[in-house]
C-alpha cells in the first residue's frame, strides 16, 4: 500500500514542478548573458528571474516541509523519506547555483558602491540619484580587481561613469533633435503637397467644367449643321419651281 500511495503521492507532481521551474530560470539566465546591461530586455529579464527564484525557494520550503510532516506521520517509509531528502538538497543546491549565476555580473559594483556610501556618507545622495532609472551593475565595472581599488579610486571610477553617462544622454538629445527637426521637415513637405493637390484638384474642376460647355456648344454645333443642309434642299426645291413655271 505504501508503494501505491508513494505513487499517487501529489509531493512528487510538485517536485516535477520545481524541477520545470529550475529548467525556465536556467534558459532566461542564458538568455540574460547574452544581452547587455544597459538593454531594457535585460532589465525585464532580471526582473522575471528574481519573481521566478522567489517563487522557486518558497516551493522548495513547501516541498521540505511537507517531507518533514510525512516523515513525522510515517506517511511514507523511512527509505523513502531519505530519497526525498536527497531530492531536496538537490533543489535547494539549484538555488544555490542560480543566485550565484545571478549574481555574478552584479556582485562587484554592489558590494564597491556599498562600501564608498558607508565611508563617505555624504555621496549617498549622488549615487542614489545617479542608479534611479538605470542598472545598479552599470555603476562599476565587472572584475575582481575592483577589490583592490581605494575609495579614492572608486570613487573617480564612478565619476568617469557619470560622465560616460551624460555624454551618453547627450547624444541621445541630439539625436531627439535631429529626428525632431526631420519630423517637422516631413510635415512641411506633407502640407506643401497637400496644397499642391488642392490647387490640382481646383485645376482639374475647372477644366473639366471647361470640357463639359465645349461638349455642349459641339452638339448645338452639329444641330445647326444639320438645319443648314434642310435650308440647302428647300431653296434648290424653290429654284427648280421658278425655272418650271417660267419655261
Amino acid at each position: 500500500m505504501a508503494l501505491v500511495y508513494v505513487d499517487s503521492d501529489p509531493w512528487l507532481k510538485e517536485h516535477e514542478d520545481c524541477e520545470k521551474l529550475y529548467r525556465e530560470i536556467m534558459e532566461q539566465l542564458t538568455a540574460r548573458s547574452l544581452e547587455q546591461k544597459t538593454s531594457h530586455l535585460y532589465a525585464s529579464l532580471s526582473s522575471a528571474v528574481r519573481l521566478r527564484m522567489k517563487q522557486y525557494s518558497s516551493e522548495v520550503q513547501q516541498l521540505q516541509e511537507k517531507l518533514r510532516v510525512a516523515s513525522l506521520s510515517s506517511m511514507i517509509t523511512r527509505q523513502e523519506a531519505e530519497r526525498r531528502s536527497r531530492l531536496v538538497e538537490q533543489l535547494q543546491s539549484r538555488e544555490v547555483q542560480m543566485q550565484q549565476l545571478f549574481v555574478d555580473r552584479d556582485t562587484f559594483g554592489e558590494r564597491n558602491r556599498s562600501r564608498l556610501l558607508q565611508q563617505n556618507p555624504a555621496q549617498s545622495s549622488v549615487a542614489s540619484g545617479r542608479t534611479v532609472g538605470w542598472a545598479d551593475e552599470d555603476i562599476y565595472p565587472q572584475g575582481s580587481q575592483n577589490e583592490n581599488l581605494s575609495v579614492d579610486e572608486l570613487r573617480q571610477q564612478q565619476q568617469r561613469m557619470v560622465q560616460a553617462q551624460d555624454q551618453g544622454l547627450d547624444e541621445l538629445s541630439k539625436i531627439i533633435s535631429r529626428q525632431k527637426q526631420i519630423a517637422v521637415a516631413i510635415t512641411d513637405e506633407v502640407e506643401f503637397q497637400n496644397e499642391v493637390i488642392d490647387d490640382l484638384a481646383d485645376h482639374m474642376d475647372r477644366t473639366d467644367a471647361r470640357v463639359v460647355d465645349g461638349t455642349r456648344q459641339i452638339r448645338v454645333v452639329g444641330q445647326k449643321d444639320k438645319t443648314w443642309g434642310y435650308w440647302i434642299v428647300i431653296v434648290l426645291l424653290f429654284i427648280a419651281i421658278v425655272a418650271v413655271a417660267v419655261a
